[in-house]
């Protein structure tokens, strides 16, 4: 037997159990990978908690839980090629990732983790790495622009902010106040979000570009501003943002995209603020945690 983390019913924090489920074994393809780490996104719980979320990605019930992980291939099945026994890597597997083994073809979300990366780290990468990757490259951020990050501490803003920094850009980011040191760290000028956030980012000197990374304020504000539509782009504000702007998510990612992330890692041109580690017996803390938007950074749980 082995563990994993699922639920019977759509909720809070408080439906996620640790059970103990049949261990799981590499079919033809496909390779399985004992988990070290798992990172959490807003997406996890928003699926666990939302009938008509979980719909939308096939999730029925019973279902596992989380997306990003990071360990050790431990078997490989007849065919699979690319990965061998022994190695690290990191990826995605939709509503199973939480547990102590993964299954996972290899012509999936699967990476190399490199020596020198962390298993908690490299678990943060194929959601908020890829997204953040998605939302600057559908608005082509450049050397000389100014970019205005929506949701700049979380889980994916920590990525975009960088990102947009090795670009040659200079970078306004929202949040609340008490992030404001945490975002300069990074690299960002900070500015309070909610009501008159276009004055204020006005009174910054204005942007040339803007990433929402969660609803619609920062585009709706960079709208008001001037910026044209093209150069706006939203990955949570569903499939027809407001104003035409430009719709994105991690499926989007160019290829190579995480791998290239991972060497900036290596090469230390970009940190992941990993802001808090669960056991995963914890799962439930963890959760409220990282659904509480407060964070700065990301939350990892180990197995």
């Amino acid at each position: 037997m082995s563990r994993a983390v699922v639920y019977e019913k759509f909720g809070g924090p408080d439906v996620l159990e640790l059970r103990e489920v049949p261990e799981p074994h590499a079919g033809p393809g496909e390779v399985r990978v004992r988990v070290a780490a798992a990172g959490l996104n807003p997406m996890d719980w928003g699926l666990a908690s939302r009938p008509e979320a979980a719909a939308q990605f096939g999730i029925t019930l019973p279902a596992g839980f989380g997306y990003d992980f990071a360990g050790v291939v431990d078997e490989v099945g007849p065919g699979a090629t690319g990965f061998a026994v022994g190695d690290r890597v990191h990826g995605g597997a939709l509503a199973r990732a939480v547990a102590d083994f993964v299954v996972i073809k290899t012509s999936d979300a699967l990476f190399p983790t490199p020596a020198g990366v962390s298993d908690e780290v490299a678990s943060t990468l194929p959601v908020a790495g890829s997204s953040a990757a998605a939302a600057l490259a559908a608005v082509g951020v450049r050397a000389g622009d100014t970019v205005l990050i929506g949701g700049a501490a979380g889980g994916v803003g920590i990525f975009a902010v960088q990102l947009a920094k090795l670009a040659g850009a200079t970078v306004i980011g929202t949040a609340s106040e008490g992030t404001f040191a945490f975002l300069r760290k990074l690299g960002a000028e900070p500015v309070a979000y909610g009501p008159g956030l276009a004055d204020r980012v006005r009174e910054l000197g204005g942007v040339t570009a803007a990433a929402d990374l969660f609803g619609t304020e920062t585009a709706e504000a960079a709208l008001a501003l001037g910026v044209p539509p093209e150069r706006i782009a939203t990955i949570a504000a569903g499939p027809h943002p407001p104003g035409g702007v430009r719709a994105t998510g991690g499926a989007d990612a160019e290829p190579g995209a995480v791998a290239r992330i991972a060497d900036a890692i290596l090469a230390g041109e970009l940190t992941v603020p990993v802001a808090a580690v669960f056991p995963v017996e914890r799962i439930r803390d963890a959760v409220t945690l990282q659904a509480a938007r407060h964070v700065h950074g990301k939350v990892v749980v180990t197995l």
